[in-house]
């Protein structure tokens, strides 16, 4: 990924480290930011560089994390080989998701990628 690239998703973790501070809900940083991480790397590498917006809210007792893109296409749940360096960004998603008793999907045609987790104690 270019530096430029990379940029962008360590700016996008800083916003959502602040937002989640300022929210009340710094006992979610660690599995927002790793989340946050995966789906705007791969929006950014599989746009190629087209634009890439990061929403967050609370609502309903939930955290919704949406990342879009202007590329249609479903992100998918991949299952790489053992000595494979990437693939597994999405199992990572879907796993904290359950941890935190939420779900992940897509919409807009696959632009947007979204996950979302219960917000109070566990």
């Amino acid at each position: 990924m270019p530096a430029k690239d990379a940029a962008r998703v360590g700016e996008m973790r800083a916003k959502t480290a602040q937002s989640l501070a300022d929210w009340g809900l710094d006992h979610l940083t660690d599995d927002v930011l790793l989340v946050v991480s995966e789906v705007v790397t791969n929006s950014v590498v599989h746009s190629h560089g087209t634009q890439v917006w990061l929403r967050m809210d609370v609502r309903g007792g939930y955290l919704h994390i949406e990342v879009h893109d202007e590329m249609p296409g479903h992100a998918v749940i991949r299952v790489p080989t053992e000595e494979a360096e990437a693939g597994r960004g999405l199992q990572l998603v879907r796993a904290i998701a359950m941890e935190h008793h939420g779900a992940w999907g897509t919409k807009d045609g696959g632009a947007t990628t979204w996950c979302k987790l219960k917000a109070g104690p566990q």
